[in-house]
């Protein structure tokens, strides 16, 4: 568990380093106690251990600044949050909810069901052929959703992997100094292609290509990629790295090669 939800004074620790992040350098006292639910008595005691261990530093009356210590401190425990609350969500809660997929043939409510991903879509098939199953919450006829519980065993799937195509800004000839049909080629069989940057998007546009999306391109890459699709992401220099940002988050699988 995330140490900040380990005890109520870690998770208000965190909530008050929060709230002056969000309001600095004019930090009231008043308005944080109403946000965490404390006395602002409390939160002038809390301010002050974060001070003294140089999370926060003072600028003068009611005014702080989070330091860089502190911002590493927060993004450590978000990310310790963010980690915690996917294991609930997917490992915990997943084992006990409901989810929907679509039927392979017509499957009638009670009925034991066969679970796969296909083109990164969970797939329900009649039958407990394994080695993930689990059992109808609705009727349905083929191609039609389905809900779905009590899930048993682990679906097989080869996680994806990423291929980022990096296209010159246009400073440096941008979408003028790619090659369109190698583009286009590139992108034939990936099951995703996403662009970031104006360049990116008109690349594709000259090789072809409709992109799935032009807003998110590494999340949506990422997601993917845990489907067991390959996608193919198209994005200018200078935003290549907010992609490999995302994609590293994820624990994606990726190559960064010149798309020019």
């Amino acid at each position: 568990m995330a140490d900040v939800l380990e005890n109520k004074r870690a998770a208000t620790r965190f909530r008050i380093l929060v709230e002056i992040a969000d309001r600095q350098p004019a930090v009231s006292q008043g308005e944080i106690a109403d946000a965490v639910g404390v006395t602002s008595q409390a939160v002038s005691e809390y301010i002050r251990e974060l001070v003294d261990d140089a999370l926060v530093e003072k600028e003068g009356r009611s005014r702080y600044r989070v330091t860089k210590e502190g911002v590493d401190w927060l993004l450590r425990e978000a990310t310790d949050v963010r980690r915690f609350a996917d294991h609930v969500t997917d490992d915990i809660l997943g084992s006990v909810g409901e989810d929907a997929a679509v039927a392979t043939d017509r499957i009638a409510e009670g009925d034991a069901v066969t679970l796969s991903l296909v083109d990164g879509l969970l797939h329900a098939t009649p039958g407990e052929a394994g080695p993930a199953t689990g059992v109808a919450t609705t009727d349905a006829e083929a191609g039609g959703d389905v809900g779905v519980t009590g899930f048993e065993g682990i679906i097989d799937l080869d996680p994806g992997s990423v291929t980022v195509l990096q296209v010159p800004p246009v400073r440096s000839g941008g979408s003028g100094a790619v090659d369109a049909d190698a583009l286009a080629a590139a992108c034939a069989d990936a099951g995703v292609v996403t662009a970031s940057g104006v360049e990116a998007v008109v690349a594709l546009d000259r090789a072809g290509v409709d992109p799935d999306t032009t807003f998110a391109a590494g999340e949506v890459a990422a997601d993917a990629a845990g489907r067991g699709i390959d996608p193919v992401v198209v994005a200018t220099a200078d935003r290549v790295g907010r992609v490999t940002d995302a994609l590293r988050d994820a624990d994606a699988s990726y190559e960064v090669t010149d798309a020019a």
